[in-house]
């Protein structure tokens, strides 16, 4: 298993087993599923005496994202004009990075196009898009778009595929 990590901040993104899609050259999108955690009934065996049974418990069931919850995703929010600030400024670190490890020229150069053009498609849905970063909450770090498919139901995220490192399990 390949567990990529945000290239700024080092936090764990996401998985190849989500079944990643690449799409456009730039970015990696996988559905995700939501998922009830939280509600663990653990039998040891032994009888509930009569006061415990009367107390009861409270359901503390959850129903989460489960990429969001696997990799402790935490939700942002951003106005349009703070997330192109912020954009602008991780797609300089992202370029650099890309030519620290000896990119080419002309593959930063694509790097840049198809980011920008992505970039667009995001901004002109940009209503339709939740925002969540790493663990480590820092700022500087990848911003991780969450999404649905047109049923309404069916959750995704997308994430910068040149801002990933893949660490191997």
């Amino acid at each position: 298993m390949i567990i990529y990590k945000d290239l700024i901040t080092g936090d764990e993104i996401i998985s190849d087993s989500y079944n990643l899609k690449e799409i456009d050259g730039v970015a990696y999108e996988a559905d995700c599923t939501r998922i009830s955690v939280g509600n663990d009934n653990v039998d040891i065996g032994a009888n509930p005496s009569a006061e415990e049974a009367d107390e009861g418990t409270e359901d503390a069931a959850q129903t989460v994202i489960d990429v969001v919850h696997s990799f402790r995703l935490n939700e942002t929010q951003f106005d349009k004009k703070s997330y192109l600030s912020h954009l602008k400024g991780y797609m300089k670190k992202v370029k650099e990075a890309l030519k620290e490890k000896d990119a080419s020229d002309e593959e930063v150069k694509d790097f840049e196009t198809k980011a920008s053009g992505f970039a667009k498609k995001i901004v002109s849905n940009f209503k339709d898009y939740e925002f969540l970063i790493g663990e480590s909450m820092d700022p500087d770090g990848m911003v991780i778009l969450l999404n649905y498919r047109e049923d309404g139901v069916t959750p995704f995220i997308t994430v910068w595929k040149h801002g990933l490192t893949e660490m191997k399990v």
